[in-house]
């Protein structure tokens, strides 16, 4: 899609300086712009490009002053930043925006779709599932029986969500995410472990992300539940029975093991593991690397180590962990000191 400079503006509340009429047809970085597009300076930092930059367009702050002409058409806007990323989500809706049921996508007789829906190639939609309006389902998805998928949710290629589980509306499950396999509870016996049977589901509420590859494992009984508004990176993996509070943001490759509590505004960098059966209070912030394996009850709490303490007593307790050679050598030194003075 095209659109002139002064569209851009009006769109963005934004005053043009330059030609109003230049087209733009596409998005790109300040110090790689090119004829017929759009881009941003907002970090001071790349102030130095405006003045060579090959962009048609370049929305700036409405206060941004300059020492020399531009060949770029300006759009002053109260922020840049912003700005631009109304442009990019405006941008990434249209990319989007599908619809149409492929020929080749297998929706069950007593499944329910609602309206305006994309359902892609080798997708499948099995008996009595719902699918709300506007739900984008990629190819090879596949949404077994009974599953509730609700309005303007999208469900990226290969995205498998077992039996019973629901999804709330406006939700984005990226490629490869597993939604309600089995948690993992085997029974020691004497001729080995006995699977017990995970008859629960995995309910995922408004507004949630999950992002590629992350395994949400359904609960014994009852449900393991994201709450509203939860965003997942990469490779996250939650187990049975889980409840993670809302808003929470976990980076790549956090673990919370069954049956664990987590409070709402939690949020965990890469690698943190999390034991099962504790209770993690709001606002706790995990480091990366770290293991928590004892319930938080203090709000707002940053955990730090394996096992994971205080964020403040462990840096502290570092510096001397980085020093225990020297440490020790004074040791040796001391004792053998003492020792001659006393022999």
């Amino acid at each position: 899609m095209e659109f002139s400079a002064q569209q851009l503006a009006d769109l963005l509340q934004g005053q043009v300086e330059g030609d109003g009429t230049l087209m733009v047809n596409k998005l790109s970085k300040i110090e790689e712009g090119s004829p017929g597009s759009v881009s941003f300076l907002a970090n001071p930092l790349y102030t130095q490009y405006i003045y060579g930059t090959q962009a048609s367009v370049v929305i700036v702050n409405a206060d941004l002053q300059l020492t020399a002409p531009t060949m770029a058409t300006l759009i002053r806007v109260a922020s840049a930043e912003q700005a631009f990323a109304q442009l990019l989500e405006m941008y990434n809706k249209i990319k989007l925006n599908k619809t149409g049921i492929s020929a080749q996508a297998f929706i069950a007789a007593t499944a329910t779709m609602g309206s305006h829906c994309y359902v892609g190639e080798y997708a499948v939609v099995s008996d009595g599932a719902k699918i709300g309006n506007n739900v984008k389902i990629y190819p090879q998805v596949f949404i077994g029986d009974n599953v509730v998928v609700d309005d303007n949710t999208t469900l990226f290629a290969g995205v498998k969500i077992y039996a019973d589980c629901v999804l709330g509306k406006d939700c984005i499950v990226h490629s490869g995410t597993v939604i309600g396999s089995d948690g993992f509870r085997f029974a020691p016996q004497n001729e080995g472990n006995t699977k017990i049977p995970q008859i629960g589901n995995v309910i995922i509420e408004d507004d949630v992300e999950l992002g590629a590859n992350c395994a949400i494992d359904r609960a014994t009984l009852g449900a393991t539940i994201l709450r509203k508004g939860v965003k997942f990176d990469n490779f996250v993996h939650i187990a049975h029975n889980v409840e993670v509070g809302e808003r929470c943001y976990f980076a790549a490759h956090t673990v919370v093991a069954g049956s664990t509590k987590i409070g709402k505004n939690c949020m965990t960098s890469g690698q943190v593991g999390i034991v099962g059966h504790l209770t993690i209070a709001d606002g706790t912030i995990v480091t990366a690397q770290s293991g928590i394996s004892k319930s938080i009850a203090k709000s707002g709490e940053v955990m730090m180590g394996s096992p994971a303490f205080d964020a403040h007593k462990y840096r502290k307790a570092f510096i001397h962990f980085r020093n225990l050679d020297a440490i020790v050598q004074r040791l040796n030194e001391l004792e053998k000191q003492v020792k001659n003075n006393n022999g």
